[in-house]
């Protein structure tokens, strides 16, 4: 976030950048994270956008806005709709409270941005 302005496509474009410099980095760490996160979301008894949904409330009440914006291109790329987006949102404040109101809000500017 820079100042009160957000770019979310200028800080999905970072997200990426940084996760580049890190593979090059520690690759063969970074290899089996990207393994163990290709097994994980491979269609079972939840799609892979239900798994999306999943990861993507736990970004939320984690309150890490990186994955935040990573994991809404991802849903976005599924077909994810927002109304769909912000009842996952709904959740994450039902399970976690007052401090994520503010984790949710700033996801769902980030859905509105990176949709536009």
């Amino acid at each position: 976030m820079k100042g009160n302005v957000m770019d979310a496509k200028a800080d999905l474009a970072a997200v990426k950048d940084r996760s580049r410099a890190l593979i090059k980095a520690v690759n063969a760490p970074m290899k089996g994270f990207g393994q163990l996160t290709a097994a994980v979301k491979e269609p079972g008894a939840l799609s892979t956008k239900e798994k999306e949904y999943v990861a993507i409330g736990i970004a939320v009440v984690q309150g890490c806005d990186d994955c935040v914006t990573y994991h809404i291109e991802v849903l976005q790329k599924l077909g994810a709709t927002r109304e769909e987006f912000a009842e996952v949102l709904g959740m994450c404040l039902q399970m976690g409270g007052g401090p994520v109101v503010m984790n949710a809000g700033r996801a769902l500017e980030v859905w509105d941005q990176l949709a536009a």
